[in-house]
């Protein structure tokens, strides 16, 4: 039976006619962005378990996936909206039928500021965060001009020097513009700590995120005492879901790489015990296409197909283990294999899992969805390129 795709399906894409087909997850054209449908199933259902039992929000951040499929999928299981990284990237996920997001990057100039206002008027539940003066008597006179009501956050920065304020004074300035301004709506902080997320050590990370989240509680306090309250409270990630309740600072995590895993994660101890609580659910397909020499074989997935700015991806299937992929070219990889390994064939299917997921979704179009051995659905990444 064919996947329900909750989403418009890749009508027209040349891999249409193998879906429900048995067998068909090896005939898929590669290089293919293949999602296992189980293993996404299984880890939106853990986190969302997890979360319960510690009492906190799930506010799951969409610019991992990029999906309208997904996000439904995690609005289902109890999110309370999606975090986007771009207003474009809420834009396209809004065309797919979502209405639920927190925009977690201050959103700037006039032609953005018309766009956030639109969608606005489009959705039932938009939140963004803010950490500049003037950039706040912008989205004030828009705001005003328009007619609308905008709902913030004060991004606080709590050590990862990127965007948020850098003191409680700034803080306390933009809350007390916010509450002068009758069309802007203070809904509490946010403090992003991204820099902690890959922390291999869990004690270490454990520590780490904790002083981070100091920071910020030191910073939510000096504004309740000024009449400021603060009652969303959103941050954290993937890395530090498991302890970052304990601080008694959030209400809400913002995680994101746990739909999927990927090679980085896997190096990173999310539990304590050295064992994953998700699945690997995310894969490049690729095929050998030139096997003329000794030792190694070049196959179809290069720096388009990959994600180039981490570690290299793991070979899961197709070749002798120790096999190790480079990056050849645009369009090539090369695959070396080891000691007397015998060559590859052209054609070989070779699996790889995608070493940092973000970046590599964002470099297809589809999702291939898989479940045993057929492909079962096309799902079209809405936000692919949402940069803007």
């Amino acid at each position: 039976m064919t996947e329900k795709t909750e989403a418009p399906s890749a009508k027209d894409h040349h891999d249409q006619n193998l879906i429900a087909r048995p067998g068909s997850r090896l005939e898929i054209t590669t290089p293919a962005l293949v999602l296992d449908l189980d293993a996404l199933d299984a880890n939106i259902a853990a986190m969302a378990a997890k979360a319960a039992a510690q009492g906190i929000g799930l506010r799951p951040h969409a610019k991992t996936h990029k999906s309208a499929a997904i996000g439904r999928r995690q609005m289902d299981s109890g999110a309370l909206g999606l975090c986007c990284a771009k207003l474009s990237e809420a834009e396209a996920l809004a065309a797919g039928g979502l209405d639920r997001f927190l925009l977690t990057s201050p959103v700037t100039g006039s032609r953005r500021i018309e766009r956030l206002i639109a969608l606005k008027q489009r959705c039932r539940d938009l939140m963004l965060v803010v950490d500049d003066a003037e950039n706040l008597r912008r989205l004030a006179a828009a705001a005003k001009a328009q007619g609308v009501s905008l709902d913030l956050l004060i991004d606080v920065d709590v050590g990862q020097r990127r965007t948020g304020v850098a003191s409680t004074e700034q803080a306390l300035a933009l809350a007390g513009i916010i509450a002068a301004e009758e069309r802007l709506n203070f809904h509490g902080l946010q403090g992003y700590a991204g820099h902690l997320q890959h922390i291999t050590d869990y004690g270490e990370r454990r520590q780490a995120s904790h002083a981070a989240l100091g920071q910020l509680a030191a910073v939510r306090d000096a504004l309740e005492a000024a009449g400021h309250p603060c009652p969303i409270m959103t941050g954290g990630g993937t890395g530090s879901h498991a302890f970052d309740h304990e601080a008694g600072v959030l209400n809400e995590l913002q995680v994101g790489s746990y739909t999927v895993c990927d090679v980085e994660y896997d190096a990173v101890d999310l539990a304590g015990d050295g064992a994953s609580p998700f699945r690997a659910g995310l894969f490049v397909y690729s095929r050998v296409i030139s096997a003329n020499h000794p030792g190694f074989v070049t196959i179809d997935a290069g720096s388009k197909s990959i994600a180039t700015d981490g570690p290299a991806p793991e070979v899961v299937s197709g070749a002798p283990k120790g096999s190790r992929y480079s990056v050849s070219g645009d369009e090539f990889g090369q695959l070396d294999l080891p000691g007397e390994a015998e060559i590859l064939k052209v054609g070989d299917l070779v699996i790889l899992q995608v070493p940092h997921c973000d970046p590599t979704i964002n470099l297809f179009d589809h999702y291939h969805c898989v479940r045993g051995d057929a492909l079962v659905a096309l799902w079209p990444i809405e936000a692919r390129g949402a940069s803007f």
